[in-house]
């Protein structure tokens, strides 16, 4: 922390954060930054005449760390500018003529091919931004290449929230990465242009394509050449799920994306063959440039993803302190990569692997030299697979709680995965460079293509059999913000006892325990004051819940009662309220909650007379005269879940904006709280 650019990376962290959560006038934060110039400027020739105190120099270059970064979050927002599609008259209402250029394939969905476009031009307009295209599957027409302009005639949907509480909210992951709206299109609604964008990507990706094509002639088996792809080339569109989920249970799914442990593979195998050039300083210079152009062509050919980026990155600055042969703090080569990438990608900030990443490399450089410590064996052998237990363990306490908060589950056969996957995937990296670069000059070697072929067919078969354990996968953990802060709070304090034991830092030990304890105790007695109905947006069956504290009781169709547990949109409510599963009950007309009569109507359309309801429920499609049932009662909002024809749906609309009652539709707007 005495190093300047660590609380300078700090500050300009704090202002890309600011700008993002707090949404200022671009016009304010440019003038605080013009501001905040003038007054460095000042403070630093004050500071060099000795005519102030020192301190206001140091003030006001984190103020101006603050204002720069701000400013750079602005900047890079796309939203903010006035190009943006988002700002175009009537985009979301009607058609309009769309030109976009292809920049990046996604793995496709069961009916649509899905990719990152970037917008040329809307009705003849010149527009900027990023869209999700989604074009209907047809085997007449073959996926578009990276850099393929298309006209496009449709409408855009802007990214709408999640509709069930504590679900995975995608439109906000979208509006991370600067996409803010999506098309569905088919074939006939799609021109393909004669041009295509020759760029960086168009050649990665047609490097990729070609690649993977010659594998596919030399007989490279199909399941296989998938895994390749994603652990050499970067490319995850087409594994099987069920590999995925392997991985995933095995707590080895970061291998599947390239990120800093191939490129960490990639400069320890270059260093290896450049290893008979001469350490002189001409010799250490090619070797430097070597290895910084080897990196960069990976990074390229797999793609430029976020992951990739960054490592690329911070790898380059770890070569270029092996050259300069310096006694650098490796912490402060991981601050200054972090501050040159957020300078010209501060979405990254928010990016989940970006946070995994340094923080699992934070704690590998700061935890494992004291755990390897503890026990040094003196066989070579058995001090290799020690250095390699050490390192997942440090990884993993430092990314336990991020990965508990963004995935509510843990891999307790970690460090069986890593024992066995680390070794192996050193021999499968240099099998698959060597293979992928012949491939690219069109040869493929018979017995190199198939030693990768088997490697990697061992590697997902070891994967599967550690994924098979299901008794060590702990799933649905629920985890709130301040569990996560208080539990790094704890590791962290734990750790600097641990280095360097003193009653003191024993003292702050203790004050991190007492914290964490209550905060799980003031989440749990939140949860347990509060009592609450949700009508949930579930197409095939109703999901209604009532919610006593931490016990639930779900009402819902016969079809899913015995089955209600395993239901995602339930999991997933139950973990963000720290609650289980009480009982399930067959869907019942009338319900009582809070004071509140509820009525239910589902497709037989049957109801009491004499009830009078403050809510009317209408699922299932009913076949009702909804104008003859306000004749008789008067609800105070009629609710209609995804159930329903969409016809229906209208025409209940229309009825209650005529009769001035409040409706609901789970399908527009999302669940229903009481």
């Amino acid at each position: 922390m005495q190093f300047p650019l660590a609380r300078i990376t700090i500050w300009f962290v704090a202002g890309i954060l600011l700008a993002y959560y707090l949404h200022p006038d671009p016009k304010f934060v440019f003038i605080v930054l013009l501001i905040a110039v003038i007054v460095f400027v000042i403070a630093y020739l004050a500071s060099k005449k000795k005519l102030a105190n020192t301190i206001y120099f140091g003030l006001t270059t984190y103020i101006l760390s603050v204002s720069i970064g701000a400013t750079t979050q602005i900047i890079h927002t796309n939203s903010y500018q006035k190009t943006n599609y988002i700002h175009t008259k009537n985009i979301f209402v009607k058609p309009h003529l769309v030109s976009v250029i292809i920049r990046e394939k996604l793995k496709s969905s069961s009916f649509n091919d899905r990719y990152i476009a970037l917008i040329n031009q809307i009705d003849q307009i010149k527009s900027s931004g990023r869209i999700l295209l989604n074009v209907q599957k047809d085997s007449l027409t073959p996926p578009f290449e990276i850099g393929t302009h298309l006209l496009i005639d449709g409408t855009l949907d802007k990214n709408k929230p999640a509709k069930n509480p504590n679900q995975f909210d995608y439109s906000n992951y979208l509006k991370g990465i600067q996409i803010y709206a999506q098309i569905y299109a088919d074939a006939s609604m799609i021109k393909v242009g004669s041009i295509v964008d020759k760029d960086a990507w168009y050649y990665s990706s047609l490097l990729r394509t070609k690649i993977i094509h010659n594998l596919e002639k030399s007989k490279f088996n199909q399941e296989e050449l998938n895994v390749a792809a994603a652990l050499i080339l970067g490319q995850q569109q087409d594994i099987s799920p069920d590999i995925i989920r392997d991985y995933q249970y095995a707590g080895a799914v970061h291998i599947l994306s390239v990120s800093g442990l191939h490129i960490g593979f990639i400069l320890l195998f270059v260093t290896f063959i450049l290893k008979p050039i001469p350490n002189n300083r001409s010799g250490s210079f090619v070797k430097l440039i070597v290895i910084l152009i080897a990196l960069a062509s990976f990074g390229i050919i797999a793609g430029l993803a976020p992951s990739v980026v960054r490592s690329v990155v911070m790898f380059s600055f770890v070569a270029i302190g092996m050259y300069l042969r310096r006694s650098t703090n490796i912490f402060h080569t991981l601050l200054v990569s972090i501050l040159l990438i957020l300078l010209f990608q501060p979405s990254f900030l928010f990016d989940v692997g970006f946070q995994l990443s340094y923080v699992a490399l934070f704690f590998i450089l700061w935890l494992q030299p004291l755990l390897a410590q503890l026990w040094k064996p003196k066989n070579k052998i058995v001090n290799y697979f020690w250095e390699i237990l050490t390192v997942s363990f440090a990884a993993q306490i430092g990314a336990f709680p991020l990965s508990i908060y963004y995935f509510h589950q843990f891999p307790g056969l970690f460090f069986v995965t890593n024992l066995v996957v680390i070794p192996f995937l050193s021999i499968i990296m240099a099998l698959g460079v060597l293979v992928m670069v012949w491939a690219a000059f069109d040869i493929v070697p018979f017995y190199l293509a198939k030693s990768l072929e088997w490697s990697i067919y061992i590697l997902d078969k070891i994967i599967n059999s550690i994924a098979s354990v299901e008794q060590f996968i702990i799933q649905d953990i629920p985890f709130n913000w301040y569990l996560l802060m208080s539990s790094n709070l704890l590791i962290i304090t734990t750790i600097i006892w641990f280095k360097k034991p003193s009653f003191n830092r024993f003292v702050w030990v203790l004050i991190s325990i007492i914290t964490l304890q209550i905060t799980y105790f003031e989440t749990h007695w939140n949860i347990q004051s509060q009592k609450e109905l949700v009508i949930f947006n579930a197409k095939k069956n109703t999901l209604i819940t009532e919610r006593y504290g931490e016990n639930v009781i779900l009402f819902t169709n016969d079809s899913l009662l015995k089955i209600a547990s395993k239901n995602k949109t339930i999991k997933f409510y139950l973990m963000g309220n720290f609650s289980h599963l009480k009982t399930t009950k067959k869907l019942q007309n009338l319900l009582y909650f809070n004071g509140n009569k509820i009525l239910v109507l589902d497709s037989l359309g049957i109801y009491p007379k004499n009830y009078n309801p403050e809510i009317l429920i209408l699922t299932q499609s009913p076949r009702i005269n909804l104008e003859r049932i306000f004749e008789n009662k008067k609800p105070k909002i009629v609710i209609a879940d995804a159930t329903n024809y969409r016809t229906y749906i209208k025409l209940w609309k229309a009825t209650c904006i005529k009769e001035k009652i409040p409706f609901h539709a789970t399908g527009e707007k999302g669940f229903y709280k009481l």
